[in-house]
């Protein structure tokens, strides 16, 4: 089956520093200005994932995540793989011997034109705090033993948490089972 909509090219409704808004035909969708994506890692260290916590303007509070970045946003032509690494460090404190492409996803693509490349972390070792970019980000880390996620995921919503889409990747062991 194919919309006609699809093939209009895509019209800006408005521009901002980070966000545009385009519309093809009858449907409206966001995205990051100039089509940048997203990293999103999935890290382990001695049997524990490794996620964040910070503030999100768009939830109105702290969401719980995985660590991730913007692939393109230092104007350095850092590649997926080397930008997972420096969000996995600033992040969390933590570095990977090597990261492996899981694939390319869209999170709301009824919504968002935005999309993320999921990658898993190998070789996982502990090199700072974390915490994000001094000045920027206010982030704290959680290590979460394996057993214990679903029970720690329930604790943060209970507390007015936010949960990001993509937590549901690590959790699906137990939601499916």
């Amino acid at each position: 089956m194919s919309d006609p909509d699809l093939d209009i090219p895509p019209e800006t409704m408005w521009e901002g520093r980070f966000v545009i808004a385009q519309r093809k035909g009858r449907w409206e969708y966001a995205g990051r200005v100039g089509g940048i994506r997203a990293v999103v890692v999935l890290a382990e260290h001695d049997g524990r994932w490794i996620l964040v916590e910070q503030p999100r303007a768009a939830v109105g509070g702290l969401c719980l995540e995985l660590p991730a970045g913007l692939v393109g946003d230092h104007g350095d032509g850092a590649s997926i793989e080397e930008t997972a690494v420096r969000e996995l460090e600033e992040e969390a404190g933590f570095t990977a011997e090597r990261i492996e492409r899981l694939g390319d996803f869209h999170a709301s693509p009824g919504m968002l034109s935005e999309s993320f490349t999921l990658v898993r972390a190998h070789g996982v070792r502990k090199v700072g705090e974390g915490g994000g970019v001094a000045g920027e980000e206010q982030i704290t880390v959680h290590l979460v033993d394996k057993a214990d996620l679903a029970a720690f995921v329930e604790r943060r919503r209970k507390a007015g948490v936010a949960l990001d889409v993509k937590l549901l990747l690590p959790l699906a062991s137990v939601l499916l089972a």
